[in-house]
């Protein structure tokens, strides 16, 4: 079968069939707007970045045991190209997979996937509920509140931003700026 780039609503469609909860499919939203901001901001491929980003646990609802693993053998199946494949593979490095990020587009996945979940519970403890008005102070402030957002690796998110060379400040800026885009 010919590797074919995936259309938005294919991906769409794909990551629907596999994700039925609502916290999994806000997540798998707020990644993608993530990674269509920094590509615009890095000068990359916004769609491709996007639909990267929107589709990266699509396994983990139905086979969290096999994250990763599942996710490439369903690509595969479906004729995704390759570089999709990868990079989505490489978002799990060191936890369900052993394809370290190697590509901007690779590290920027890795480093803020852990992060949305952080900051999306920061934003539902705050009156507005929401990260319009987050700044990065309030998520440092709850980043040394270990057991608040346990689940949100720290570990990952410094090394993610080790590897793109920023500060984790400039990390979570982005990142906020970037989950604005999916309320403003």
């Amino acid at each position: 079968m010919e590797k074919h780039i995936p259309t938005y609503e294919e991906a769409k469609e794909l990551f629907l069939k596999y994700n039925k909860t609502e916290s999994l499919i806000n997540h798998g939203k707020a990644v993608e707007a993530v990674m269509r901001y920094l590509a615009k901001k890095h000068g990359e491929d916004e769609e491709k970045w996007g639909i990267i980003g929107l589709v990266h646990d699509l396994d983990y609802e139905q086979y969290p045991e096999q994250h990763c693993t599942m996710t490439k053998q369903i690509l595969e199946n479906a004729g995704w190209d390759e570089e999709y494949i990868r990079a989505i593979i490489s978002h799990g490095w060191g936890i369900c997979s052993d394809s370290e990020p190697q590509t901007l587009l690779e590290k920027s996945l890795y480093a803020i996937d852990e992060l949305t979940g952080l900051i999306t519970a920061c934003a539902l403890v705050r009156p507005s509920k929401s990260v319009m008005d987050m700044e990065v102070s309030s998520v440092k402030k709850k980043w040394k509140q270990k057991a608040f957002a346990a689940g949100a690796n720290r570990e990952v998110i410094l090394k993610g931003a080790e590897m793109l060379g920023v500060t984790l400040e400039e990390l979570i800026q982005d990142t906020i700026d970037g989950m604005k885009t999916m309320e403003g």
